[in-house]
């Protein structure tokens, strides 16, 4: 019995409402082609190692290229996660994902934002940031180099919470002005203090515990080989494997 993925027609068609259209000549098969990118992805193989069953690797990864410029497959995982999450607790938390030297080689374009590559104790990271629904179900991602705080990435996805009762972060979120900006949005916070702190914070023990969903979240992307180790040099390409891992692995 084969091993290769295939995506169900009830998968393609809940995919499909987030793909551009073809016009002119007919594409090829989208079902072979994303079940193909998500086979790669998975697995952590080279485009040009690929199953034949698959079709031509140059295909697959053009459109890969294509789909990934275009914001297709963060905009899937987003429009499905859109539809499902559980949203009256969100919990926020990031992970560190090895850049590998294909990732780092040849220099970023002279003004450009860079790779979002960074030095940390580990090597050369980069840091995912996620806010993940009551379920521990991802609904929105961030990118930073891997050196960069996580305030910075807590900053960034502020603005982009849903309407919440609660959110669930682990101390190094335990900042004055993140509380202040969460109970301004109608959030109550629900993060331990940090020891250095000369009064300590009271919060749900009871209700911290089932933060573990989101570190449970992240060790499944982890699963998928291409996200585990970052080999695109794209930031915007890296960030489309996340995003797809994410859709297949919770929203489909």
């Amino acid at each position: 019995m084969s091993n290769l993925f295939w995506l169900t027609d009830e998968q393609m068609a809940r995919l499909q409402l987030f793909f551009p259209k073809s016009h002119g000549k007919p594409r090829a098969d989208d079902r072979r082609v994303l079940s193909g990118i998500i086979f790669i992805n998975r697995n952590g193989l080279r485009w040009c190692d690929a199953p034949a069953e698959y079709g031509p690797p140059k295909t697959l990864y053009n459109l890969w290229k294509r789909w990934s410029d275009m914001g297709v497959f963060a905009r899937s995982f987003e429009g499905l996660a859109a539809e499902a999450a559980d949203r009256k607790t969100v919990m926020i938390d990031a992970t560190y994902l090895k850049a590998h030297r294909t990732a780092l080689s040849l220099r970023s374009k002279k003004g450009g934002r860079g790779r979002l590559i960074g030095r940390t104790k580990g090597g050369m990271n980069t840091k995912l940031h996620a806010v993940t629904d009551a379920n521990g179900r991802p609904i929105k991602f961030f990118m930073t180099a891997g050196q960069v705080s996580d305030y910075t990435g807590a900053a960034a996805l502020l603005t982009c919470l849903p309407e919440a009762d609660w959110l669930l972060a682990d101390r190094g979120y335990d900042a004055d002005w993140y509380r202040e900006a969460l109970q301004d949005k109608g959030i109550k916070p629900c993060i331990p203090g940090r020891k250095s702190r000369g009064k300590p914070v009271k919060y749900d023990k009871r209700r911290y515990q089932r933060r573990n969903r989101i570190e449970i979240m992240f060790g499944k992307l982890k699963d998928w080989r291409r996200v585990v180790t970052r080999y695109d040099r794209c930031p915007k390409v890296f960030l489309s494997a996340v995003a797809l891992a994410a859709t297949v692995i919770f929203w489909l």
